[in-house]
């Protein structure tokens, strides 16, 4: 288990945010919101909905201070300047998980906490910290009411993927961290982190059935997926563990149990844990692949086909060639691993488990905190 204190190779300034402090606090001054919006989440919902969600904050006594991005990482920008500038209240992630992650990255190992109002077509961190998906009211009340909690993160290390469409190829931010091999760039995870046929449908959506919402989306694309992908071995290594080669489908590492729009892939997994943990699905038929998407919705996977979940704190990734040789470098058909549902890093990967990493204002009472 790698723990908050790990060393994070940024400035001296950054890494001095990084104080000791309880994993659960309540929340006590409500101060100014400073709100991160992209205004596209949810085909424009988001931007068309704004003017009317200030007024809602305004009258439970706010004071609103709103950003629009423009681009794909303008998220994470902003929020880091804010964080530069150790604003005072909440900065507030407005839109879907992609704009979550972004905000996160910027926040993490920040005192200033940060909050969620989702407008997404997923929105499973939001699940996971107990906030209303579909009442803007109730994702309101918890910034007035809720409780920050000191959230773990996965550390992904990775070569990075070609751009596709216009989702742009992910370069080294200052906020994520140095790489330790060269060549590969640093993303962190606080929702999910999968690879295989998961990854390969989530590839998918860079460029296919945009105009289609939430689970819809990804049973479409995994339908129109699946009979195309093509078989490919791995090398996995799990912790201390010998590695070894597998024919497998895929495998997914959390912060909470659902992703996907609400799909129980990793049953009893929360933020606060202290270990993280990781679901392996070996090689499945393309019946199996289609028929799991059912099982998963309620988290009844584990053990049918071969799939099983186990504690992880490091996972090691690598593409094997047609040969049977482990590679160090990515192979064609591509295993891309995914942070936060981007597909964005390629195998030779590693994650690791880091414990009370992000500040998150979350509900009050969540099913996994012990309060």
């Amino acid at each position: 288990m790698i723990r908050a204190d790990w060393a994070l190779d940024m400035s001296a300034s950054l890494v001095s945010t990084i104080g000791l402090i309880s994993s659960t606090s309540p929340a006590i001054d409500m101060g100014p919101l400073h709100c991160i919006v992209n205004p596209a989440s949810r085909d424009r919902t988001c931007g068309r909905k704004w003017p009317k969600i200030i007024e809602k904050l305004q009258a439970r006594g706010f004071v609103v201070e709103t950003y629009m991005t423009e681009k794909v990482g303008h998220a994470s920008e902003i929020a880091w300047k804010l964080r530069q500038e150790s604003v005072n209240g909440i900065v507030v992630a407005v839109g879907g998980d992609g704009t979550v992650h972004e905000v996160a990255s910027a926040m993490r190992g920040s005192d200033i906490p940060m909050g969620i109002l989702p407008f997404g077509s997923g929105n499973d961190y939001a699940i996971t910290q107990g906030i209303s998906r579909k009442n803007i009211d109730e994702a309101i009340d918890v910034l007035v009411n809720g409780v920050d909690r000191r959230c773990a993160a996965w550390r992904l290390e990775g070569y990075p993927a070609a751009q596709e469409g216009d989702y742009p190829s992910p370069q080294s931010n200052v906020w994520d961290g140095p790489a330790l091999n060269e060549g590969r760039v640093v993303r962190w995870v606080f929702l999910e982190s999968d690879a295989g046929i998961t990854s390969a449908v989530s590839r998918a959506k860079l460029s296919r059935a945009k105009w289609i919402k939430g689970e819809k989306k990804y049973t479409y694309l995994g339908v129109t997926t699946i009979p195309f992908w093509k078989r490919r071995k791995v090398w996995l290594k799990l912790d201390d563990e010998e590695g070894e080669i597998r024919d497998f489908t895929m495998f997914a590492a959390t912060t909470g149990q659902t992703f996907g729009g609400g799909y129980l892939v990793c049953p009893g997994v929360s933020p606060v844990d202290k270990e993280g943990s990781i679901v392996f699905a070996p090689r499945l038929s393309r019946i199996a692949m289609l028929s799991l998407m059912g099982p998963m919705k309620k988290g009844k996977h584990i053990g049918k086909w071969g799939i099983t979940q186990k504690k992880a704190n490091r996972i090691e990734i690598k593409p094997v060639n047609k040969s049977g040789e482990v590679c160090e470098e990515p192979l064609d058909p591509s295993t891309w691993v995914q942070a936060d549902g981007e597909p964005v890093i390629l195998s030779p990967a590693i994650l690791e488990w880091h414990t009370e990493q992000l500040l998150v204002r979350g509900a009050a009472n969540v099913p996994w905190a012990s309060e």
